[in-house]
């Protein structure tokens, strides 16, 4: 699914009105219908509806929705701000539709002390007071009532958008002149700001609401922010043949481990194992050598030749896929190993945990890595590489800027984990939850991913289905033990279950 920007879903809407027998006033009526649908089963005719709205479309909905509610049967009032010259057509045919309402009490603020009271325990607001076009700094009477609305401490449902958040990111906007939402119900698409951790105070969770603008429309969108679907997995899928033998999926070398971090290896190889890949060759440091094997007995074990630490690559052309890192440490020797690697391999590595620390310590390597490679860093590794960030979204463009420049691909690990392309195409991962933010878990994403990319799976691929399978099991992971008990080896343990029914 494509993650328009602002400029886009207007066109979006346009196409919509233009190649359907469709009237704007009647689209937003649909979109507006959705939303109530979803918002009147946590109503309560206790409780008093306040819907505050802007002039424009986004007003408009709250409007609609406002009448709506009120048509259920629930006390509703709407707060509207704006002068007739700055309304839109269509906010201003339903404010005439609601102002024919008289069980809804409509009032104009001008300034300050139009404001009303807000009784925290017994009223839901709706904010609909600025839309996706919102293009600047929030002044005057709008920055006035988002505030009064934050500081009310009433739960707030924001529509479409949380009034003062930009669509395409919020570096230029000031935190409290940002509606903090509870709860947003957008229309379509996600916007590309709901995706970075910064946002969340004011977006709350979210609703993608389905509001049947034109297919053709939708298909037609060109743009490189992509939220990742089941669909798109399991068209990857190439399946087996009846005749096939191991060799034909595929032999990985996993280098890993340490004194004291073998788990990160027993957790990396039966990733490999249970994502179908057909050999794996950890190397390991001697001492580790039988507690791997007793771990992942599946699992062949090449030792080094220091008892507690990986000090050298060997022999690397018969392997299809290699990764490097979980638990090695950062020992110069290591190092060494890993500059080694860079040196007598040209197909593309998996560098995670400390392979990514060893990077951040010598970064002209990045230069030299094998196209198509894939890093997998957490926000911590990431800036270790690429130097301190600013907000998600200032992440996300140091890491389009180093995946074009080394031609290789990143994870920025996370809610939405984010795979970024060499060619600026980002891709963000819906699966997943906080249950995961555990030790071990990108262990066993480096070992789902070397599975892949062993299989013959083009790195993009493999990073794609990997991160999406890798979420999709901790999401079964959390709802069969919650996110407070569950741990690293009960996403691999669920790693066969996602995989049998998405390839089902």
């Amino acid at each position: 699914m494509i993650i328009p920007n602002a400029s886009q879903i207007r066109e979006l809407d346009a196409y919509t009105i233009a190649h359907t027998p469709i009237k704007s006033i009647d689209l937003m009526e649909k979109a507006a219908k959705q939303c109530f649908q979803k918002i009147k089963p946590i109503l309560s005719k206790t409780m008093e509806v306040m819907v505050f709205c802007g002039p424009g479309n986004n007003g408009g909905d709250g409007l609609a929705i406002a009448r709506m509610i009120a048509g259920a049967g629930f006390h509703t009032r709407v707060f509207y701000v704006g002068q007739p010259e700055q309304f839109s057509p269509d906010f201003e045919t339903n404010l005439r539709r609601i102002e024919k309402f008289l069980m809804v009490t409509v009032s104009e603020i001008q300034k300050v002390m139009d404001l009303p009271v807000i009784d925290k325990h017994n009223t839901i607001i709706v904010d609909a007071l600025l839309g996706t076009g919102l293009n600047r700094q929030v002044d005057g009477i709008f920055f006035e009532i988002i505030r009064h609305i934050n500081n009310s401490g009433a739960k707030i449902l924001s529509i479409d958008i949380p009034s003062g958040l930009f669509c395409d990111g919020n570096a230029l906007q000031q935190n409290d002149a940002v509606i903090r939402a509870n709860h947003t119900y957008t229309f379509q698409f996600p916007k590309l700001s709901f995706l970075f951790p910064e946002n969340e105070e004011f977006v709350g969770n979210f609703t993608v609401l389905d509001i049947g603008l034109h297919p053709d429309g939708i298909r037609e969108l060109e743009g490189n922010n992509f939220l990742i679907e089941n669909t798109l997995i399991k068209s990857f899928y190439r399946g087996r043949s009846k005749f096939s033998h191991k060799g034909n999926y595929g032999h990985a070398l996993l280098f890993a481990a340490s004194e004291g971090k073998s788990g990160a290896a027993i957790l990396a190889a039966e990733a490999a194992m249970r994502s179908g890949v057909g050999l794996l060759t950890a190397h390991v440091p001697k001492y580790v050598l039988p507690i791997l094997q007793a771990g992942v007995p599946e699992a062949m074990c090449r030792k080094d030749d220091d008892p507690y630490i990986v000090t050298h690559s060997g022999e690397v052309s018969m392997f299809n896929a290699i990764a490097f890192g979980p638990g090695v440490g950062t020992d110069p020797r290591t190092a060494n190993a890993l500059k080694m690697l860079i040196q007598n391999t040209i197909n593309p590595l998996v560098i995670d945990a400390d392979g990514l620390n060893l990077l951040a310590q010598n970064p002209t390597w990045l230069a030299f890595l094998p196209k198509g490679s894939i890093l997998t860093p957490h926000p911590k590794e990431f800036e270790r590489i690429a130097g301190k960030t600013q907000s998600g979204l200032h992440r996300l463009e140091l890491a389009k800027d180093l995946a074009r420049k080394f031609s290789i691909y990143i994870i920025l690990k996370g809610a939405y984990t984010a795979v970024v392309c060499p060619d600026g195409r980002v891709f963000f991962n819906p699966t997943g939850n906080p249950g995961m933010a555990t030790a071990g878990s990108g262990d066993v994403l480096t070992g789902i991913i070397l599975a892949w990319l062993a299989k013959g799976y083009p790195p993009l691929q493999a990073a794609l289905i990997s991160v999406f399978l890798h979420g999709t099991a901790g999401d079964l992971a959390a709802a069969r033990l919650g996110m407070e008990g569950m741990t690293a080896r009960d996403i691999v343990f669920h790693l066969p279950k996602v995989a049998k029914k998405l390839f089902a």
